[in-house]
């Protein structure tokens, strides 16, 4: 039970940045960012359905009072998707790879993870016993917190931004952006900054050869490579999309879009009066979620630095404080208005965030040509920063398999059992 309430105890940190997987802190000299407390809410666009006290078993009670044992129901759901999903981990530390996303998924949680991506994630946890009123009120929250859709998107997608309600999250101080950067100067790569453009099949007798064209603000350059792998989204709605000549059969591009996202930092006095308190004194939350009412925003919470000091403490509810909301679109003033009593300054970013979750079939393959890669296939089954860098290492180690004709180590069955008798 008490793992069952992190459920709702740690919604606030959904909506903080995670740094995962071997960007361990030690590795590029960064550390944790301090913890600044704050409680969450659920709003439905008149009240609010779900609302965190700083007592345990009041929030533990709250659950069970509204939901009975639904949230006990998600979260072991959850926790047998995620066992399954972990032991992508120890295929690849024993080198194992997988040509396409439907491979992969399958050595996971063989045909019920491929489903998982053809159904609801309404419909596979009414499945298992949790109530549609909880899907309504608080699995729809997190699920528009995180990818801005509703529990029609498919399971497993909505599975793994469900796991990120579980209060394992943890920023990195001086900014996430920093383990990508420490990264890139961990691996001393050669960096060319440009646009990649076109990348042509230039020789097909033997190993292939790729001739990659791209331009930049000086001109325009090109070289040949041995193996590529592109790290950027191929799809319809994608402007920027490389060009592939010379390849037969033509290069594939998705066929979905991708999921538009705006993020407003607002400097100002929220209005708590919208939120059912006159008296903004009185407004105890630091983040709010919402169900699929209000359509204009998907959550709103208050923002600390990337650099948290030991005395620093949040602002005062009736204080001007920095706000981050996220919304399907860019909010209009009356929107704005409707937030906040008044307001210093907008900030606001747009860009396409992920896709947009469906069924999708047949699902992506990593392999495009020979050793032709691309790694945003992975995307399109889920989201997040720890599933990039998981179809990151299963690319890498891809092309090292398919480049010294390592077979035995591609598309494996029965992968448990082999990795069993290896240890």
């Amino acid at each position: 039970m008490a793992r069952a309430a992190r459920l709702f105890a740690s919604l606030a940190a959904l909506l903080a940045a995670a740094a995962t997987g071997d960007a361990r802190p030690s590795k590029i000299g960064l550390r944790h960012r301090r913890e600044v407390g704050g409680r969450s809410a659920i709003f439905n666009g008149e009240d609010f359905v779900l609302e965190e006290t700083d007592w345990y078993l009041l929030n533990l009670f709250r659950l069970w009072w509204h939901y009975g044992i639904s949230f006990l129901r998600l979260q072991m759901w959850v926790e047998e998707v995620m066992e399954k999903f972990m032991r992508i981990y120890k295929y690849q530390a024993h080198g194992y790879a997988f040509s396409g996303v439907e491979e992969l998924l399958y050595s996971l949680g063989e045909s019920a993870f491929v489903n998982m991506t053809q159904r609801s994630v309404a419909e596979s946890l009414l499945q298992v016993g949790v109530t549609q009123r909880f899907i309504d009120d608080v699995v729809s929250a997190v699920l528009r917190a995180s990818y801005g859709q509703s529990a029609a998107m498919p399971a497993f997608a909505g599975a793994m931004s469900l796991a990120g309600a579980q209060g394992s999250l943890w920023s990195v101080e001086g900014g996430n952006k920093l383990v990508c950067s420490g990264l890139l100067k961990l691996t001393k790569a050669n960096v060319i900054h440009a646009t990649v453009t076109t990348v042509t099949l230039q020789q097909t007798e033997g190993k292939p050869l790729y001739h990659v064209k791209y331009e930049n603000e000086v001109g325009t350059g090109s070289d040949y490579y041995d193996i590529v792998v592109i790290a950027t989204p191929l799809h319809l709605d994608n402007s920027s999309t490389i060009t592939f000549e010379g390849f037969d059969p033509p290069i594939d591009v998705v066929q979905g879009s991708f999921q538009p996202t705006v993020i407003s930092l607002v400097h100002g006095y929220l209005n708590s009066s919208y939120f059912g308190f006159p008296d903004p004194k009185l407004f105890p939350f630091a983040s709010i979620l919402t169900t699929d009412f209000p359509s204009f925003f998907c959550a709103l919470d208050n923002m600390c630095p990337v650099n948290v000091s030991a005395s620093f403490r949040r602002k005062q509810p009736q204080e001007a404080a920095v706000w981050r909301v996220r919304s399907p679109q860019p909010l209009l003033r009356s929107q704005l208005k409707t937030l906040f009593r008044s307001y210093y300054s907008v900030q606001t970013a747009e860009w396409q965030a992920h896709p947009v979750h469906g069924p999708r079939s047949p699902l992506p393959r990593f392999v495009l040509h020979d050793q032709l890669f691309l790694l945003n296939a992975l995307e399109w089954a889920a989201s997040s920063v720890e599933v990039t860098a998981v179809a990151a290492k299963n690319v890498a180690l891809l092309a090292f398999n398919r480049w010294y004709q390592d077979l035995d180590k591609i598309d494996q069955k029965d992968l448990m059992h082999k990795v069993k008798t290896e240890l």
